[in-house]
């Protein structure tokens, strides 16, 4: 099935001198956008007012720190080597991240709707609000990141054909190297856009599961944007 997609694409696109990097096997992602990417989630978890976080803060952010230090001992510069407890336990470390930007989510809707104070202060309420958006960017492009085509190493050993987001890249293939093939980057550009538009704009989900996930983001970032900034004109001097 793999080899017929990829004749049929080279059929389809006649002007290729080849399959371009994302269609075979490549080297294998490297980390350090990763560590990046958890690193920011971790300081901006730390940075959210203390009412619109689960206490104490750094016992998640520990665990998420923990987490990551495992993963980079399995994989230290390019996510090469895959264990199903290596899966596991990255998508733990997503799914904490995602949980712990949820509740802060939650808290702040509450200090919003029923209580006053610190809902009242608005650097706090537009600082927590700016942490919480920017984490739920960072949490959602971690999870278009872990799922599209099985995840990062699937995808560099080219074991799915079909992907579950269509970059540009892949629909227009001579505008593009055929060494590109989608990282961490392209999952957080595509997350930001979502947050932001509340829409795809240059990247298409196709599978079920990436419009619903698309559809989560946008509500999410919907209602905190909506709200902390309604809330916030209202307090301002």
């Amino acid at each position: 099935a793999l080899d017929a997609h990829r004749q049929a694409w080279l059929t389809a696109h006649p002007q290729s001198a080849g399959l371009p990097a994302w269609l075979r096997k490549s080297a294998g992602e490297s980390r350090l956008p990763v560590i990046v990417a958890i690193a920011a989630v971790i300081a901006l978890q730390l940075a959210v007012p203390a009412h619109f976080a689960l206490q104490p803060k750094w016992v998640l952010a520990s665990v998420e720190a923990v987490l990551l230090v495992v993963l980079i001992a399995a994989n230290p510069v390019r996510l090469t080597r895959d264990h199903p407890a290596l899966r596991i336990t990255s998508l733990v470390l997503t799914g904490v991240v995602t949980f712990t930007n949820a509740a802060s989510a939650v808290l702040l809707v509450h200090n919003l709707i029923y209580l006053h104070g610190a809902a009242d202060n608005a650097p706090s309420l537009l600082g927590g609000g700016a942490s919480i958006y920017l984490t739920n960017i960072i949490a959602f492009g971690l999870w278009y990141w872990e799922f599209d085509r099985g995840g990062p190493i699937p995808r560099a050993r080219g074991k799915r054909a079909h992907p579950d987001f269509l970059f540009p890249q892949m629909s227009i293939p001579e505008m593009s190297n055929l060494e590109w093939e989608p990282n961490l980057v392209d999952y957080l550009y595509v997350s930001f856009t979502n947050a932001t538009a509340f829409s795809p704009t240059d990247t298409l989900p196709l599978s079920r599961w990436a419009k619903v996930l698309m559809a989560a983001q946008s509500l999410v970032a919907l209602t905190t944007v909506g709200l902390v900034i309604a809330r916030a004109v209202n307090v301002l001097p």
